[in-house]
């Protein structure tokens, strides 16, 4: 009796507080707060709620009460927006899912002898920032933070993102869960971050999170909603399941010697770690991730049959685990770290310190400029000694000489790298003056940076690099006296940046873009709204459209195409012949179509205007400079190379006459002298020089031009020319006839790769070089 009597009472002090509660929430007028009646527009309310919002919003006012001014402006608006919210608000007085508490009341309890049920609508408590966990203050994420520094940090490690809302019940209870997980994966090197949806609508609508409690992951810039229970070992695989799956490779005996001798192939130091643990520790995969653009991964069980001869050939501690990273040499670690626990930090001490090999290979810009620092000043001076060497058994020794003169020359302030001449052409002619003086050796450089436009200063050791006693004690010497004579790099030029040689090709990347994006579409389907999935439908129907389209309108095209009637002999004849014409038919080339020509025109004083000086803005003109004696020759060549781009109407193709306007040309080159050094009008051999076979790209509206000069005479075949850039190597071209004399080579090996150039010039990555103004063409 006593316990019934007990009930009853708890039955009506909690009735009492629900009442109570009931009344308090009736105070709440979303109509007062916003200033508008109960007959105003969406488009009233949204302009009230605007104009209120940017007034109350604690960034900007710091009026004690304007937080809670602006939570209750908020709330106001999320009522008034929501249509059946608002029609609730209106019949009730409560915006809520019990519509009246009078008329539903058993949906907030049952019969008191059975106990009670709240619903999450039954409070409405106001969660504002003071109730708010103070743990989730330093991972409050902005929308300009997001974009300038989350994003481009998710290429480094995975974030895991909550978000969240002043107004949201369901959140209380994640919390716990979420606490634990975020201080764990920190730890471990994932990014955490919160985004309250309230102060933060513009970044929770451009993560896609249209509901709260959200939670997603964030990595190379893709966004991936979490779906399961919100429990630690669900989020803890979520964040796993975020990174590559080839990020560290299972070793054993039977391919550790493989796995360890891909560094000349990949060009990087690999990293064994030795553990007791059946499973790669998340800690060890996020350090693979952060560092796979430098280093290589492998993981060792110890406690697997089939890891001995590999422990015992490095002799490990199989109670300990062990970190190792190999470089040149695969039979001894260059540098090894033992201890119980592996902490973050310590990982990543000892990583950032062995990034690189001895002697590195540079296969991109990237891994130049990260080598080879610009000074900063006159104490930070960083030097690289650089090997040009080749590929093959040749030069192994040359390689292995090298090697071992870096490993007992370890210093701060020297770098030794090397490049393979035949991968890096324009790197290589820059530096090499006398090309037959190397050709088929190996060449040392010390160079050092000077800017980040490709200025440097370097010396070229006199003779071919052998590995000989000899030249090691040259190269030591020339080492010793740099430290106290910086004069001693004597010589100067600008480099154009190095080809990414591991780059994958196109048809790879477009393959993994298109995988992305399947897997996208997939997620979003199974997992997303329709909302959601609106872009992605659009984007597919827009995909088929144009498809078809394309395939409609080729088909009239073809049809249209086969009525026409071949050319005549004597139209080909003549159009052969026409001085400011070149055509061509597909006779030696299988490119070049049967019906195609180049439209050539003859720069004059005439035309002058019209073709370059009032040239429409997005307009270029491509010049090929020639002389009367290789004109057609030249004119041949011209139009086989440049065919292929004669569908963009903002290109238009012109020769100009070297007898009639050498003046001209020499006065042009002079704003190019990096590329194309002009000796003075004293030289006697100043009207030697042959201009012949360079291609001139001149922007008209803009006032600059971008340079092609023909491959030297030891180029066979081979590389393209540094003439699209600066083309440094001609700093020391002696006076005299040019290299690329019609002597030394056929006319028409002049505009060898002159396409590849011109692929450049529209991809936008050639020089270009500046003038004040046109001058005039007499």
């Amino acid at each position: 009796m006593q316990l019934g009597r007990a009930g009853l009472a708890w039955a009506a002090a909690l009735l009492l507080a629900a009442l109570g509660a009931q009344a308090a929430a009736g105070d709440f007028d979303p109509y007062r707060v916003l200033g508008v009646g109960r007959s105003s527009s969406q488009a009233d309310i949204k302009k009230a709620y605007k104009r209120l919002a940017r007034e109350w919003h604690p960034d900007k006012n710091k009026d004690p009460g304007a937080e809670d001014k602006f939570i209750q402006i908020s709330k106001a608006y999320e009522i008034l927006s929501n249509e059946e919210k608002r029609a609730n608000f209106d019949r009730y007085g409560d915006a809520g899912e019990s519509q009246g508490y009078s008329q539903h009341q058993h949906r907030q309890f049952h019969h008191f002898h059975e106990g009670f049920y709240f619903d999450e609508s039954f409070f409405h408590f106001p969660f504002n920032s003071e109730r708010r966990d103070s743990s989730d203050e330093k991972y409050l994420l902005h929308f300009s933070h997001y974009i300038n520094e989350i994003v481009p940090d998710s290429f480094k490690k995975p974030y895991l993102i909550k978000i969240t809302s002043d107004w949201c019940f369901s959140c209380i209870h994640i919390e716990p869960v979420w606490k634990e997980v975020a201080q764990e994966l920190e730890a471990l090197g994932a990014g955490i971050g919160v985004v309250h949806a309230g102060y933060e609508r513009r970044l929770a609508h451009h993560l896609g999170a249209h509901s709260t409690p959200s939670l997603l992951g964030l990595i190379n810039g893709k966004i991936t909603f979490f779906h399961n229970a919100v429990i630690r070992e669900n989020l803890r695989q979520f964040v796993e399941n975020l990174l590559p799956g080839n990020l560290v490779e299972k070793i054993t005996d039977k391919n550790y010697i493989r796995f360890l001798s891909n560094w000349k192939k990949e060009n990087k130091p690999h990293v064994l770690l030795f553990d007791h643990m059946p499973v790669v520790p998340l800690l060890y995969k996020l350090t693979a991730f952060a560092y796979r653009d430098y280093l290589s991964f492998g993981y060792v069980y110890v406690g697997l049959r089939g890891t001995e001869e590999l422990s015992s050939q490095y002799n490990i501690n199989v109670y300990t685990p062990t970190m190792m990273i190999f470089k040149e040499h695969i039979d001894k670690p260059a540098d090894v770290v033992q201890a119980r626990d592996m902490k973050k930090q310590l990982i990543d001490d000892f990583l950032s310190q062995n990034k690189f090999l001895m002697v590195a290979r540079l296969t991109n810009q990237r891994l130049f400029q990260e080598l080879c620092p610009v000074k900063k000043s006159h104490r930070q001076r960083k030097h690289c000694v650089v090997l040009l060497t080749g590929e093959g058994e040749k030069f192994a020794e040359a390689y292995e000489t090298f090697l071992a003169f870096a490993v007992a020359n370890t210093k701060d302030t020297l770098k030794f790298v090397h490049i393979y001449n035949d991968r890096q052409p324009e790197f290589a002619d820059a530096l090499l003056m006398d090309e037959e003086k190397y050709r088929g050796k190996s060449a040392v450089v010390i160079l050092e940076r000077r800017n980040n436009a490709g200025k440097i200063a370097y010396k070229t050791l006199e003779e071919a690099w052998q590995g000989s006693n000899e030249d090691n004690f040259i190269l030591l010497d020339l080492l010793d006296q740099l430290r106290t004579d910086p004069g001693l790099l004597s010589s100067e030029t600008v480099l154009a940046d190095l080809n990414d040689e591991l780059a994958p090709m196109f048809l790879i990347r477009w393959l993994y873009s298109m995988l992305d994006y399947i897997l996208d579409c997939w997620d979003s389907l199974f997992h997303s709204n329709w909302r959601e999935m609106m872009p992605l439908l659009s984007l597919l129907f827009s995909a088929l459209f144009i498809l078809f389209g394309t395939v409609i309108v080729q088909a009239f095209s073809d049809s249209s195409d086969a009525r026409d009637s071949p050319p005549s002999e004597k139209e080909e004849t003549a159009a052969k012949t026409e001085k400011n014409d070149v055509s061509f038919s597909k006779e030696s080339n299988s490119r070049i179509p049967k019906k195609g020509f180049v439209e050539v025109t003859e720069l004059t004083d005439i035309n002058y205007n019209s073709n370059l000086v009032r040239l429409r803005p997005g307009h270029m003109n491509v010049v090929l400079i020639l002389s009367n004696s290789t004109k057609t020759a030249l004119l041949q060549k011209f139009a086989l190379e440049v065919y292929t781009f004669t569908g963009s109407s903002s290109l238009h193709f012109s020769f100009l006459s070297l007898d009639k306007h050498r003046e001209w040309l020499e006065y042009l080159l002079e704003f190019a002298q990096d590329a194309a050094p002009i000796p003075n009008q004293y030289d006697k051999h100043f009207l030697e020089r042959d201009y012949t076979g360079y291609v001139l790209a001149l922007n008209g509206h803009k006032k600059y031009f971008c340079l092609f000069k023909p491959h030297r005479s030891g180029d066979e075949g081979g590389t393209l020319g540094s003439c699209e850039d600066y083309d440094s190597s001609l700093h020391t071209e002696t006076r005299g006839k040019s290299s690329c004399s019609p002597g030394s080579r056929s006319i028409k090996n002049k505009l060898h790769k002159l396409s590849f150039w011109m692929e450049r010039l529209l991809e936008g990555s050639l020089q270009r070089f500046y003038i004040p103004s046109w001058p005039a063409l007499d």
